[in-house]
């Protein structure tokens, strides 16, 4: 006895998609990614509902021209705090006394330019050389040697504390010179005719934006040539169609007020110098190579004793920049600034998504973590939420990012 089976064969899918089943594709795809890449897009993500609750809480002032302008200014040396404090955890490291050390560079500006009358360009190198040395002794302490970080950061701190009021005997001094005040409240020239919009900073947004695309399509294609996983093409559709986006928002909303502050261009190239050495460079694989695995590391061939030394000089110039913004910013050098600035810049490094094991970090996480705490502490300020609240939230946003972390960690290792 034979049995006839009839195999039944689905019906074709429609070309190329659609519906529910193209959609749902789509989606799967932007999921499997973002699983895979949570560490490096879970807190952008993070930032961007943060932006949008905001934005609805404070009834559309957080993204208003003026604000945004002054988000900027008012968290440039966070930011730039942030860039080079991310470089000393991924080393493996920390460092205390950067706050210390900028209000000690403020204060020696305002001495060299206030009282002297040194003209403003040769006192800002004499104030990144006075970084460059007090990084160069704390580095030297700690890789040559052997005292660990904490300690000899901590020590910093006390002491750049206190010459920063034996400096300005306790005093506030200023006003700055007009050229050294534009560095942390200036803003690019207008050029060109009238358009209701600030030429010159259109024009850098559509030249930023060509740039990011071109940066993207290459590693792309560089991945794809050396046979390296790439994420599907929707994927990467989607992430290029985001970033346009986001730059031309910014674009139009500091073109409709000011312009771009000259201290955004600032940050724009060290974001771009710093991201380039830590991808590419040998120095940037030798930061990960020792905060990562120190004695594979040293059988490799890497010395890192003269790695973290230069880390810490590093820190120390980044440190003295972020001192000129913050004094020309408040156009006066004050015995209290820079109060807290070295906490601001840890946690800005390890919600972006730094390890406190060293070997884990990005420069753009730095930047990222940096604007979450700003727009936080904006966004409580539009509120009229008060210090003692704002203190509780950010603890607790800095907890949660580190508590991610170890999840993170944890669930890679399984």
């Amino acid at each position: 006895m034979s049995t006839d089976v009839t195999a039944k064969t689905p019906a074709p899918a429609p070309p190329g998609g659609s519906g529910a089943a193209g959609g749902d594709g789509l989606l799967r795809l932007v999921l499997g990614g973002l699983r895979r890449n949570m560490r490096q897009y879970g807190m952008l993500i993070a930032l961007g509902l943060i932006v949008v609750l905001f934005e609805v809480w404070t009834g559309g002032d957080l993204l208003l021209p003026r604000n945004v302008s002054n988000l900027v200014l008012q968290n440039s040396y966070i930011l730039i705090l942030a860039i080079g404090m991310m470089l000393v955890i991924i080393a493996g490291h920390i460092d205390l006394s950067v706050g210390s050390l900028t209000a000690f560079v403020g204060a020696f500006a305002a001495v060299l330019t206030v009282q002297h009358g040194m003209s403003w360009p040769i006192a800002l190198v004499l104030c990144l050389l006075v970084g460059a040395a007090a990084g160069s002794v704390q580095g030297f302490l700690i890789a040559y040697l052997g005292i660990p970080s904490f300690i000899v950061t901590l020590a910093g701190m006390l002491l750049f504390r206190g010459l920063t009021e034996i400096l300005l005997k306790g005093q506030t001094l200023g006003p700055f010179p007009d050229g050294l005040q534009k560095m942390g409240n200036g803003f690019l020239p207008e050029a060109g005719p009238n358009t209701n919009y600030h030429n010159l900073t259109l024009l850098l947004g559509i030249v930023l934006i060509a740039a990011v695309v071109w940066q993207e399509v290459r590693a792309r294609r560089r991945q794809r040539e050396f046979t390296l996983d790439v994420v599907p093409v929707k994927l990467f559709a989607l992430k290029l169609v985001a970033l346009v986006a986001a730059i031309l928002a910014l674009t139009l909303l500091l073109a409709s007020y000011k312009g771009a502050p000259i201290i955004l261009i600032i940050l724009a190239a060290l974001v771009v110098g710093y991201g380039y050495v830590m991808r590419n460079a040998v120095f940037g694989r030798h930061i990960y190579a020792i905060g990562g695995n120190l004695p594979a590391a040293k059988l490799s061939g890497v010395k890192d004793k003269r790695v973290t030394f230069q880390v810490f000089l590093n820190m120390g110039v980044l440190a003295a920049l972020a001192g000129l913004v913050v004094a020309a910013r408040l156009n006066a050098a004050s015995p209290k600034a820079g109060v807290n600035f070295e906490l601001e810049a840890i946690a800005s490094s390890f919600i972006g998504g730094a390890s406190m094991s060293g070997g884990v970090g990005t420069v753009l996480g730095a930047i990222i973590g940096g604007l979450v705490l700003g727009v936080l502490n904006n966004g409580m300020n539009l509120l009229s939420v008060g210090t003692d609240w704002q203190q509780v939230i950010k603890g607790l946003a800095l907890l949660v990012a580190v508590g991610f972390d170890v999840w993170n960690k944890r669930k890679s290792g399984s």
